[in-house]
């Protein structure tokens, strides 16, 4: 679960941010990211991906609840927005479990959607604004 990093960061010093996310993280796959609408969720797992080797046109899965890119070593990297969703019945039938058991990175938003299926390894990280507009993820 949450650990004890925290990382400050701004659009200018995003990609150092993931950078060291990345190194930060160990042999964990699946992390669960929880802050506010708005809060920068997406900006930061976008640039993980980017540093990770990902080139695939990155962002929010928009039609579809997970997105699927590659590493630079051809390993898929899994975004997951669950905003959308109404039950974790549906995480279920896109076929979550499948995904976490993977072994592969899974980064996914809106976790409290998930209920009572979140994996035992998951671990959370938080986002949280500051006021001057800077961002702390904790994990």
């Amino acid at each position: 679960m949450s650990g004890n990093h925290n990382i400050k960061f701004t659009l200018e010093n995003l990609s150092e941010a993931a950078k060291k996310f990345i190194d930060t993280i160990g042999d964990d796959r699946i992390f669960l990211f929880e802050g506010e609408m708005g809060s920068g969720k997406t900006t930061f797992i976008t640039e993980v991906c980017k540093q990770l080797g990902a080139t695939d046109h990155l962002g929010s899965p928009t039609f579809s609840l997970v997105n699927e890119y590659n590493d630079a070593e051809g390993n898929p990297v899994y975004h997951f927005d669950l905003y959308r969703i109404e039950s974790p019945r549906e995480a279920l039938e896109m076929g979550a479990e499948e995904y976490f058991d993977s072994g592969e990175f899974c980064f996914v938003e809106w976790p409290d959607r998930l209920e009572n299926i979140v994996p035992e390894n998951a671990r959370i990280v938080t986002i949280k604004v500051n006021e001057d507009g800077s961002r702390v993820l904790g994990f």
